[in-house]
């Protein structure tokens, strides 16, 4: 199971997703930050920034 903690991207933000695979957590993560966080587009470096970010459940977060 992956994870991602939305706080490790945005200092503040309690929000966190988990899904069997790192496509479901981008697009979980993305429409959190249109809706949450006001970003109307999520731009190709954006989704770098998460993927970057999503690790296995139980595994320390960097």
């Amino acid at each position: 199971m992956k994870s991602f903690e939305c706080g490790t991207l945005v200092p503040g933000c309690t929000w966190h997703t988990q899904a069997e695979d790192t496509a479901e957590i981008v697009r979980r993560a993305a429409e959190h930050l249109r809706n949450a966080h006001g970003e109307e587009l999520i731009r190709p470096n954006m989704v770098d920034e998460i993927k970057a970010r999503v690790h296995e459940k139980g595994e320390a977060v960097h």
